[in-house]
């Protein structure tokens, strides 16, 4: 059964291994050789093209250990794309890329899903799986603590309020008071769980209290918002 399904899932390590000694193209034809369900026969095209999806046509010739981490990165990509696959596992696949590169990785990955890929991406970066993912899984010391699609992740989290104002401690006295939870005081805001408090009804409770209202908004939770309330702590990669 494995041998049947494992040439259909290609992979991205974090911190992949070539030989410095070859060039680009000559690892990925190593690469190739050894895989038993490839064909010699279209492997140039196929490296080729591969090379060319993650930008390195250009570089191809160059030996390995002359490659910045980014261009090291977008080889282990090609690697990953030298046959067609049905899944995608790529571990942190921006790591060490400017922010051209970032970006071109990440078009390569939508267009990679739009062709009937499924690409499953392990990252630490909150705003790249905000950019690119639809569905979504949090783990928490080796546990799967949430499981869903974006959308409904953020749906089930509770928006907060934002005043803000030059009265802060005031404000959020005044928020307390109305059902506001969880309120925090920062420089000219603060913020709180709105719950089932409707928002004009704090707009109304803060000008009535003499409070100076610069601006009012209710903030959906990022992504970041609702690691931290799933897993109940900062965002620590070396956790």
């Amino acid at each position: 059964m494995g041998g049947a399904v494992l040439p259909r899932v290609g992979s991205l390590v974090e911190g992949p291994a070539f030989h410095p000694y070859l060039s680009g193209r000559d690892n990925l034809a190593r690469l190739d050789a050894a895989d038993r369900t490839a064909s010699a026969r279209t492997a140039p095209q196929r490296i080729g093209l591969a090379l060319e999806r993650v930008g390195l046509l250009a570089a191809a010739g160059k030996r390995y250990r002359a490659y910045s981490l980014g261009m090291r990165q977008r080889l282990a990509l090609a690697a990953a794309l030298l046959s067609p696959r049905d899944l995608l596992i790529l571990d942190e696949p921006t790591n060490g890329l400017d922010p051209q590169g970032t970006r071109e990785v990440r078009s390569l990955i939508g267009a990679l899903a739009a062709e009937g890929t499924t690409v499953m991406l392990s990252t630490h970066l909150l705003s790249e799986v905000e950019q690119v993912c639809g569905h979504v899984g949090v783990m928490h010391l080796g546990r799967l603590v949430a499981q869903a699609p974006l959308p409904e992740l953020r749906a089930a989290a509770q928006p907060r309020a934002r005043v803000e104002t030059d009265q802060p401690e005031q404000a959020a006295r005044v928020l307390a008071e109305l059902g506001v939870t969880e309120v925090a005081v920062r420089a000219g805001e603060c913020t709180g769980l709105l719950g089932d408090t409707a928002p004009e009804k704090l707009v109304a409770g803060l000008v009535h209290a003499g409070i100076a209202v610069r601006g009012f908004a209710v903030v959906a939770p990022d992504l970041e918002d609702l690691f931290v309330s799933l897993t109940g702590e900062g965002f620590d990669v070396d956790g």
